[in-house]
C-alpha cells in the first residue's frame, strides 16, 4: 500500500469516533490508545522532519563536495597540462641553449685554429728571417775570417 493511498494524521485519530456496540471495547482503554497513537505518529512525524532537513543538509553539502570534487580534479589536469608544457618548453629552451653553445664553440674553435695558423705562419716568417740573419751573419764572419787570415799571411 502506498502512502497516498492512506495519509492519517494525529489529528484525525483523536477526532476518530467510533461506534458503541453492547459488546464493544472498553471505552477508556479505547481513548488511551487512540491518545498514545496519536502522541506516536506526532513523534514519529516531528523525527521524519528532522530526518527530511538533515537529509536535505547533507545533500546540499554532499553537492558542495561533489562541486569541490569537480574543481579540484579540473585543477588537478590542469596543474598536470601546465607541468607538461613548461617541461617541454624547458626541453626546447634546453636544446636551444645547447645548439647556441655548439654553435659558439665551434666558432671559438674555429677562432682559435685561425689564431693558431696565423701564429704559425708568424713563427715560420720569423724561423725564416732569423735563418737567413744568422745565414748572412755567418757569410760576413766568414768574409772577415778571411780577410784576417789573408792579413795574417801577408804579415808572418
Amino acid at each position: 500500500m502506498s502512502e497516498d493511498a492512506f495519509h492519517l494524521t494525529p489529528l484525525d485519530i483523536r477526532k476518530q469516533e467510533f461506534r458503541k456496540t453492547l459488546r464493544g471495547y472498553e471505552p477508556m482503554g479505547v481513548e488511551d490508545f487512540r491518545l498514545r497513537v496519536a502522541d506516536e505518529l506526532e513523534r514519529v512525524i516531528r523525527e521524519k522532519s528532522v530526518l527530511e532537513e538533515r537529509l536535505a543538509a547533507l545533500t546540499e553539502q554532499l553537492q558542495v563536495f561533489r562541486e569541490r570534487e569537480r574543481a579540484m580534479n579540473e585543477a588537478l589536469v590542469a596543474a598536470q597540462q601546465l607541468r607538461q608544457e613548461t617541461r617541454a618548453a624547458a626541453e626546447r629552451e634546453a636544446q636551444v641553449i645547447v645548439r647556441e653553445a655548439e654553435a659558439e664553440a665551434k666558432r671559438l674553435l674555429d677562432e682559435a685554429r685561425s689564431a693558431e695558423g696565423a701564429v704559425r705562419a708568424r713563427m715560420a716568417e720569423a724561423e725564416r728571417q732569423f735563418q737567413a740573419y744568422v745565414g748572412g751573419f755567418r757569410g760576413l764572419l766568414e768574409r772577415q775570417l778571411a780577410e784576417l787570415r789573408a792579413l795574417d799571411g801577408t804579415q808572418g
